[in-house]
């Protein structure tokens, strides 16, 4: 599972694809609550992207 935002979004489905070889399931973050930092640039994260 990785957290992103707009800007990283296609690395992290890229790098689930290489590394499960599935296709990933892409879910927006609705609560505004939330304070997960992207994993690749630290701004909040607006997507996760998982293999399951």
């Amino acid at each position: 599972m990785i957290y992103c935002c707009e800007e990283h979004v296609e690395i992290a489905i890229d790098t689930i694809v290489d590394d499960f070889e599935t296709f990933p399931l892409l879910n927006k973050i609705e609560d505004e609550k939330l304070s997960t930092p992207c994993e690749y640039c630290q701004k909040r994260a607006i997507y996760m992207v998982a293999n399951e």
